[in-house]
């Protein structure tokens, strides 16, 4: 029986796992923390009963992942919970706007731009089944249909900045597309920050943007009962700091940056061979609020009352610079703060009649900064008489999140700096091989990127798989 290692139980490390001890491959896995789910996990970080998601906690990728799906997550006791409006929006004016559940009814609160909104959505909805293979797949590779992944890749290699301009003529179609492109992390006049927009847009038509029900947490325990029905190991408080600390195993995954990458291989990795590594880019940072109220956010707009994640930022302008503030390491006054509200959806997550909230803007790699006030004032602007109902909250800047979780390096929680060269190279061609033979990357550092999809450790474990000289069946 072939072995395998696996370093870190994130999505990734898991989902690699499971890939693997599904082709019959007895898998252990090795996490240093005392808890499962790196970035996917579950705190009491307020008050004793107030459940808080540290890392992710809004699953749009998640429920639309080739791998995912194919594990029957619900089958193993995982609840889905699906907020009445995926995103809401407010604006400056007091209006607001908001990505529904369907494209009409997106359409229908944008004015003049609603038609241009069903035009450019409705092709991507329809086709979603197929292209999602494609979206979520390896950088460079043939793709299962290359006309419809070449129709959606004319649009999603834009700069959204200029896309939008170019698409929409209202505020309120320019602002929400915006907001949504900024989950890219790296300035709008980046290329390629349309397709993150695009992507989100979709899946929240197709699938919306749930939450699962008890926290993050409950997706990790699925991930890791799906392992050990299989015969698949867990190891906690099990640090691993070199390739020598490793059991012997035909191969090694390893869910880490490329950073810890090389402090784990060491030698093993020639001198020449660790400029792309050592040259890899992390992006921004951000800075985590979560709070425990006393009851739900008085927002000015009710659309923001029904919604499960509320984007705040008044306008396009506003957007742009706080998104490219804070890649180019600068402080902003006015940041573009992302919320989610998941009591209001599931009550387990706060004592009877109490509430829970967090919300992060994005900040310089590494900052010390602590921005909770303008965090709040931001929310404030929205929802005036939101620090009254705040009964406790916890604050971690950039640095911290990393203390949390190393893979957050300088609190980047998207494994690497999402800019269209490094997309496609993250960190090296071909992806997921590594220069020390039979050792393989599978964290968010690989294709596809950042999100919570399992999809880079399924990925990497393909990959791996040949190397021992077996092939995992293709995903459906």
């Amino acid at each position: 029986m072939k072995r395998a290692n696996i370093v870190g139980s994130g999505p990734n490390g898991l989902s690699a796992a499971i890939a693997l001890a599904r082709a019959g491959v007895r898998v252990t896995v090795f996490e240093r923390a005392d808890t499962p789910g790196g970035g996917v996990r579950t705190e009491e970080a307020t008050l004793p009963g107030f459940r808080h998601d540290i890392g992710s906690a809004v699953y749009p990728m998640a429920v639309a992942s080739p791998f995912f799906r194919s594990l029957d997550l619900e089958q193993h006791g995982l609840e889905w919970v699906q907020p009445e409006i995926p995103l809401a929006h407010p604006l400056a004016d007091g209006s607001a706007v908001a990505l529904m559940r369907t494209i009409e009814e997106t359409a229908s609160l944008l004015g003049a731009d609603g038609h241009a909104y069903q035009k450019l959505m409705a092709p991507l909805r329809d086709g979603w089944a197929d292209l999602v293979h494609d979206v979520l797949g390896p950088i460079v590779h043939f793709p299962r249909h290359p006309l419809a992944l070449g129709s959606f890749g004319l649009h999603a290699l834009q700069p959204a900045q200029t896309f939008l301009k170019e698409h929409f003529r209202t505020p309120q179609a320019q602002t929400l597309f915006a907001g949504a492109a900024a989950h890219a992390v790296v300035p709008l006049d980046f290329a390629a920050t349309t397709g993150v927009a695009l992507v989100l847009a979709v899946t929240a038509h197709v699938d919306g943007w749930p939450i699962c029900r008890g926290g993050a947490q409950s997706l990790t325990t699925t991930l890791v009962k799906i392992l050990q029905g299989l015969g698949g190991k867990l190891e906690l408080c099990k640090a691993i700091r070199s390739l020598g600390d490793l059991p012997e195993a035909d191969t090694t995954l390893l869910d880490v940056t490329p950073k810890q990458f090389l402090q784990i291989a060491g030698t093993a990795v020639p001198v020449e061979r660790q400029r792309p590594y050592e040259k890899f880019q992390y992006g921004p940072g951000i800075f985590k609020l979560d709070w425990a109220l006393s009851e739900p956010i008085p927002w000015t707009n009710e659309l923001c009352c029904r919604a499960g994640t509320v984007h705040l930022g008044g306008s396009l302008e506003e957007i742009v610079r706080s998104e490219a503030d804070a890649y180019y390491g600068h402080s902003n006054g006015r940041p573009f703060v992302l919320l989610s509200q998941p009591s209001i959806f599931d009550s387990t997550r706060a004592p009877a009649g109490k509430h829970t909230a967090w919300a992060y803007c994005h900040v310089p790699n590494g900052s010390r900064e602590d921005r909770t006030t303008t965090i709040e004032d931001q929310i404030e602007r929205f929802a005036p008489g939101f620090r009254e109902t705040v009964l406790g909250r916890s604050a971690r800047n950039a640095e911290a999140m990393q203390a949390w979780n190393p893979n957050l390096i300088g609190g980047d929680v998207s494994g690497g700096a999402m800019t269209l060269n490094q997309l496609i190279r993250r960190p090296k061609l071909p992806p997921y091989s590594t220069p020390v033979p039979g050792v393989f990357l599978c964290s968010s550092s690989t294709p596809p990127a950042g999100g919570v999809h399992g999809m880079c450790g399924a990925l990497a474990a393909a990959r791996a798989a040949v190397y021992m000289g077996i092939r995992l069946p293709p995903l459906r």
